[in-house]
């Protein structure tokens, strides 16, 4: 039976539920490759990582 992997974030559980994981894929200026950044972000600045800012 295969294990379950799971990614937790070591915070106070209260303050762990706002915030949310986002993965966007950018694309290299120098090779042209896609690339993947992700980060641990506050539900308030979600819309600001996607938009770039």
């Amino acid at each position: 039976m295969a294990k379950k992997a799971v990614a937790s974030f070591k915070a106070d559980k209260s303050s762990a539920k706002s915030y949310t994981k986002c993965i966007k894929m950018v694309r290299s200026e120098k090779t042209g490759a896609y690339a993947f950044k992700e980060e641990m972000i506050h539900n308030n600045n979600v819309k600001d990582f996607f938009a770039g800012k």
